[in-house]
């Protein structure tokens, strides 16, 4: 293919993209009740106080925040809905490319990485509640949490995130053992530095820097430590 024809291929592949983020964002946006209560249900489950008495909700100041907050959650979830055509037009256009031996390795590590991306969501929405209820209950008996939608909202999107990138982990540990960047034998001679080396990253990326999503993030990573060198041993053989 010629550059012209690259170009008008890669346009094609992002339209269609952006097409299937628009009618995903268009039936998240209908359903907006439905996703923000599930949403706010970590934060439902704070007794009382420091949670407010009365129904759960959270609390906007600004006329504006409202709208904006069922923009931003159509938007996230129109993105979480149409990641599978997404992936599906970005391999369709990086598969042409690939030969034989490459498309062999591609197909797992696509399918490992989507994989290890949904399972750090899962990790996520299982460790924010009680993540939510250290930070909240660490100010002390005199302090009632109120939330705005914003804020809220941004913690809990930069936690799936976190966790969701913090999980491709191994998939980049056996990449760099198949392009010989690095060697089963030397990750194993790591394995002391890599215990703190993934401690500190933890504490770093982890967004509520409380101690459940420490040890939630960091205990994982370790045994994918472990694992891609197995992995890199076999694939060695």
């Amino acid at each position: 293919m010629s550059l012209v024809d690259h170009l008008t291929e890669l346009r094609r592949r992002l339209l269609i993209s952006i097409v299937a983020v628009a009618a995903g964002a268009v039936v998240a946006f209908a359903a907006y009740n439905q996703i923000l209560d599930f949403l706010i249900g970590p934060y439902c489950e704070l007794p009382q106080p420091p949670r407010p008495p009365g129904p759960c909700s959270l609390f906007i100041t600004d006329p504006l925040e409202g709208f904006a907050t069922r923009l931003k959650v159509a938007t996230y979830a129109g993105l979480f809905l149409a990641s599978p055509v997404v992936l599906y037009q970005l391999w369709r256009f990086i598969t042409p490319g690939l030969n034989p031996n490459e498309k062999r390795y591609a197909v797992p590590f696509v399918v490992s990485s989507i994989a290890l991306f949904c399972l750090g969501v899962l990790i996520a929405k299982i460790t924010f509640p009680r993540a939510l209820d250290f930070l909240v209950g660490v100010g002390g008996p005199d302090i009632t949490a109120i939330f705005s939608p914003s804020k809220y909202l941004r913690l809990i999107t930069l936690m799936v995130v976190a966790f969701g990138v913090a999980f491709e982990f191994p998939v980049l540990l056996v990449f760099l053992q198949l392009a010989g960047v690095l060697s089963s034998r030397r990750l194993a001679s790591w394995r002391r530095a890599a215990v703190v080396v993934i401690f500190v990253v933890a504490a770093v990326i982890t967004p509520s820097q409380d101690p459940y999503s420490l040890l939630a993030m960091a205990g994982p990573m370790y045994v994918f430590y472990e694992g891609s060198i197995l992995i890199g041993r076999l694939l060695k053989r």
